[in-house]
C-alpha cells in the first residue's frame, strides 16, 4: 500500500462528451493555464501540492457540471514514465512558452526604429505591449515547476527592451574584476546544460582556477555569504539582452582572448536558438552536450566532461586565431 505522503504527482483522468465541442477546448485551456501536461490520452499530471489539488478539484467539478466524468488521484509513480521523464514533459512545455515569448519580444524590439530614438507615441505603444509580454512571462514562471532552461533567455530580452525604452544605453564597459571574485563559490541551477557548463569552464579557465561550484534548486534558493550566482533567477551573472551567460561573463570581465569569440557564438546559438551567428558547428556541439546530459545526471560529472569539450574547442579555435594572425 502506498503512503499518501510518498505520492509526488496528481493525475486527472477525464472523459468529456464530444458535444458541445467548445467545452473540450475550454477544459484543455484551463489545464494549460494550470501548467498540467498530458501524460496519456485524457490523463493530465501536476506536481502534488495543496494549490494544485484545489485547482484540479475545480476542474473536476467543471467537467462533471458539463456532463463529463473525471477522477483525481495521487500517485507515487506514473506508469510507463520515470520521474525525470515526467519532469522533462513539464520543461518542454514551458520551454515552448518561453520560445514563443522570446520571438514576440524580439519582434517588438525590431518594430522600433533602428537608427533613431522612438517618438513618445512609439515608446508608449511599445511599453504597453512590453507590459503584456511581462505578464505572460510571469504567468509562465508561475507554472514552471522544474526550471525550464528557456526562462533566462527571455528574461534577458525583456530586461534589455525595458532598458531601451527607458533610455538608449551604450554597450556596457567591463564592470567586474577577477581579483574581486577569487575564492568564491559559484552557484547555479541543477541540471546544467550548455550555457552553464561553458560558463563554469570559463570561470575556472580564465577567472578563478580554484573556483568551487554548487548546484541548487532553481526556486527559493538564498545565496550564502561568499557565493555568486550565474545563469539563474536574480543572479549576479546571467542573460542580459540577447546575450547568454557565457557572453555576459566574457564582456563583464573584459576577456579578450580570440579563442573565446567562436565559443561564445556557438554557446549563444545553442542556448538561445535564434540563429544569430549561424555557426555551422553549433549543431554538432549541441548533440555532444545532449549526449553528455543523457549519460550523466550528476552535475559534477557533466561539468567534468563538458569542461574537457570546451577546453578542446578553445585550443582548436585559439590555434586557428594564431594562424590567421600569422
Amino acid at each position: 500500500m502506498v503512503n499518501p505522503g510518498d505520492c509526488r504527482w496528481l493525475l486527472l483522468f477525464h472523459q468529456i462528451p464530444p458535444k458541445p465541442s467548445y467545452f473540450r477546448v475550454k477544459i484543455w485551456r484551463r489545464l494549460q493555464r494550470l501548467g498540467a501536461v498530458a501524460v496519456k490520452n485524457a490523463v493530465y499530471a501536476l506536481p502534488k501540492s495543496e494549490q494544485a489539488q484545489e485547482d484540479l478539484q475545480w476542474v473536476l467539478r467543471e467537467i462533471a457540471e458539463g456532463g463529463g466524468d473525471a477522477t483525481l488521484c495521487e500517485v507515487r509513480l506514473i506508469d510507463g514514465l520515470t520521474d525525470p521523464e515526467v519532469e522533462a514533459l513539464f520543461q518542454r512545455a514551458r520551454d515552448a512558452d518561453y520560445a514563443q515569448l522570446a520571438d514576440d519580444v524580439r519582434a517588438l524590439a525590431q518594430s522600433l526604429p533602428p537608427r533613431r530614438k522612438p517618438t513618445e507615441e512609439e515608446r508608449a505603444q511599445a511599453a504597453a505591449e512590453l507590459a503584456r509580454l511581462e505578464r505572460r512571462l510571469r504567468d509562465a514562471e508561475a507554472i514552471d515547476f522544474f526550471a525550464a532552461s528557456g526562462r533566462e533567455a527571455v528574461a534577458g530580452l525583456v530586461g534589455a527592451l525595458a532598458a531601451r525604452l527607458g533610455s538608449d544605453p551604450a554597450t556596457p564597459a567591463p564592470s567586474a574584476r577577477v581579483a574581486d571574485v577569487r575564492g568564491r563559490t559559484w552557484v547555479t541551477r541543477k541540471g546544467i546544460h550548455v550555457d552553464r557548463i561553458a560558463s563554469a569552464w570559463l570561470v575556472r579557465r580564465f577567472i578563478d582556477p580554484d573556483a568551487r561550484f554548487k548546484f541548487v534548486p532553481a526556486r527559493g534558493y538564498r545565496p550564502a555569504a561568499g557565493e555568486l550566482r550565474f545563469d539563474m533567477f536574480e543572479a549576479e551573472f546571467t542573460h542580459e539582452g540577447d546575450r547568454c551567460t557565457f557572453e555576459v561573463l566574457v564582456q563583464r570581465f573584459g576577456l579578450k582572448d580570440p579563442g573565446l569569440a567562436p565559443i561564445a557564438e556557438i554557446v549563444h546559438d545553442i542556448d538561445l536558438k535564434d540563429g544569430k551567428f549561424a555557426r555551422p558547428d553549433a549543431e554538432g556541439v549541441a548533440r555532444v552536450i545532449a549526449g553528455l546530459a543523457l549519460a550523466h545526471r550528476d552535475d559534477d560529472a557533466r561539468l567534468e566532461q563538458g569542461a574537457q569539450l570546451f577546453e578542446h574547442l578553445y585550443r582548436y579555435f585559439r590555434r586557428g586565431a594564431r594562424q590567421d594572425g600569422a
